[in-house]
C-alpha cells in the first residue's frame, strides 16, 4: 500500500496516533480532534507531498492560511501565501 498511496498511510496512522493519545490523555474527544490537524499538517512539511504526486485528499484539503512549498511545485520564486492576489480574476 505504501507503494501505491505514496505516504498517506503513513500520515494518516500517525496523525490517528497523536488524536488518540491526546484524547486518552486530556479525556476530551476535542482535544483529540484538534491534536490530528497539526499531526497532517507537520507530516506534510516534513515529508513533502505525501501521494498520487501532490493531488490526494490531505494536501488538498485545509486550512487556507496554510503556507507551504511542495517539492513538486517548481522554483522558490513561485511561493505564495494566502494574501497572494489572484490577477487571473481581474
Amino acid at each position: 500500500l505504501e507503494d501505491h498511496f505514496g505516504g498517506s498511510q503513513r500520515a494518516t496512522v500517525l496523525a490517528l496516533a497523536a488524536g488518540t493519545a491526546t484524547a486518552m490523555a486530556t479525556g476530551h474527544s476535542n482535544a483529540g480532534l484538534s491534536a490530528w490537524y497539526p499531526s497532517m499538517y507537520l507530516h506534510k512539511e516534513a515529508w513533502g507531498r505525501l501521494g498520487f504526486y501532490g493531488y490526494d485528499l490531505q494536501d488538498q484539503c485545509g486550512a487556507t492560511n496554510v503556507f507551504s512549498l511542495g517539492s513538486d511545485e517548481g522554483c522558490i520564486g513561485e511561493c505564495r501565501g494566502a494574501n497572494y492576489p489572484n490577477y487571473a480574476m481581474n
